[in-house]
């Protein structure tokens, strides 16, 4: 892969030392659902994570990534947080707050640190993807390498 295909994202974790793999898929512009990537990447649903940005009343701006074909808890998501009350920003945000599109958000590499949740279930397993900070690119890494590139905590947010 050259490296005028290589994002932010992938050379962070290279930065970091952090080993990692990519995937990359076809863009379905009317469909930029987590499924339709898992599908796209042939990958088990339960491996791919989407990134979700939410501002809590008291805590301010947060993310958290959970599995694609997950709801967001957002009372268990406040309460991981500490705080009373999360919720999801507008996507008009997103991109100003973050410096990601929909489709395309990272949980590492955004334009300020944010406080990072991860469902707990990811240590479930070796390996998950989330996006590589770009629409039809995803990187594959450890879910603990996760947690550590964005100081992040496994939590219960399904």
């Amino acid at each position: 892969m050259g490296d005028k295909t290589k994002t932010n994202v992938m050379r962070m974790l290279e930065a970091a030392g952090i080993p990692y793999e990519t995937s990359r898929y076809e863009v379905d512009e009317s469909d930029l659902s987590g499924s339709h990537a898992a599908d796209a990447l042939g990958a088990d649903h339960d491996c791919v994570y989407k990134t979700l940005v939410l501002k809590g009343e008291k805590t301010g701006y947060l993310v958290c990534c959970i599995p694609v074909d997950e709801e967001l808890d957002l009372k268990k998501t406040a309460r991981a947080a500490g705080d009373k009350k999360v919720e999801m920003i507008h996507v008009k945000e997103l991109l100003p707050l973050t410096g990601y599109i929909r489709g395309g958000c990272s949980p590492i590499g955004m334009k300020k640190k944010f406080p990072t949740y991860i469902e707990e279930t990811a240590q479930l397993y070796d390996r998950i993807y989330v996006s590589a900070g770009m629409r039809g690119c995803q990187v594959i890494l450890a879910p603990e390498d996760l947690r550590q590139m964005t100081e992040g905590v496994f939590a219960a947010l399904i």
